[in-house]
């Protein structure tokens, strides 16, 4: 089964585009250098406010793009989405499947509809195995888009800065991700990790807030990995670039390149090359 991993925190600001667009391209990267039998790597954008859609393929205005997907007749969805899709600037093998502000609209005019989670996860599945795996960033919130992407996905990622109020909330984060696998049914969906991000060792309130976390009964096992705060994120944002490509000796790119191997060596070990 083709490995699905969701960016998601209720909070804003934590950086889940940025792990969303960098883990998507360091996993497409390795999978090439394993020699994976497939290569190719599918970025879902479910936020409305298109951040990841804007860095990879250069602009948020895409006349194809989710909203008509899941707005399609459930017959057509499939379809639809296979036009949807595009090669991002980044690399030939990294795809998007584009986000759009209209997205919030989608919102709205799918709640009263059957089966609305379900929506993605059904369109997503039939051309999952083409892909060596798949990611998927979300709205800082746990709205109806942000449960279509659990729901179709194997391995939810929260990123989270190490800052008290954020730190306090992981655990109803995790009850809400459990929440919807029991409610739902998604057996295959699980907790894939912990993400600290922008984390200043400088600050002695992250440090030990950090060692809080790894010392944690529950949470600290869950830790995948560490993202310091490093200035060459936002300028590789700014260019449009990713943080590997931008400054590939960066703090921040080695240390994405530390979560991507361990992810990437579980995809080939899982069988889901």
């Amino acid at each position: 089964m083709t490995k699905v991993y969701v960016l998601t925190n209720n909070k804003g600001g934590v950086g889940k585009s940025t792990s969303a667009t960098n883990i998507a391209l360091g996993l497409t990267a390795a999978l090439r250098q394993l020699g994976a039998a497939r290569l190719k790597v599918l970025l879902v954008d479910t936020d409305s406010q298109a951040h990841a859609t804007l860095v990879t393929t250069g602009s948020r205005e895409h006349d194809n793009n989710l909203y008509g997907v899941l707005m399609a007749d459930r017959d057509q969805a499939t379809g639809l989405l296979q036009q949807t899709i595009v090669a991002s600037q980044w690399d030939s093998d990294l795809h998007i499947l584009p986000a759009s502000p209209v997205l919030e609209q989608a919102e709205r005019e799918l709640m009263s509809i059957p089966g609305a989670p379900y929506r993605l996860t059904e369109s997503l599945a039939k051309i999952a195995p083409h892909y060596g795996a798949i990611v998927i960033d979300t709205h800082p919130s746990f709205s109806l888009l942000t449960e279509m992407a659990l729901v179709a996905a194997t391995d939810a990622i929260v990123p989270v800065e190490p800052r008290y109020l954020e730190t306090v909330g992981l655990l109803a984060v995790m009850s809400k991700i459990y929440a919807i696998r029991e409610g739902w049914r998604v057996p295959s969906l699980h907790v894939g990790g912990i993400l600290v991000t922008k984390m200043d060792k400088r600050v002695k309130g992250h440090r030990q807030l950090l060692d809080d976390l790894r010392n944690h009964q529950q949470l600290g096992k869950l830790v995948c990995g560490v993202i310091p705060m490093n200035e060459a994120v936002s300028y590789a944002h700014h260019a449009h670039q990713s943080v590997y490509n931008y400054d590939p000796k960066a703090t921040a790119s080695e240390a994405y390149a530390r979560l991507v191997s361990r992810l990437s060596r579980r995809l080939v070990s899982g069988g889901a090359q």
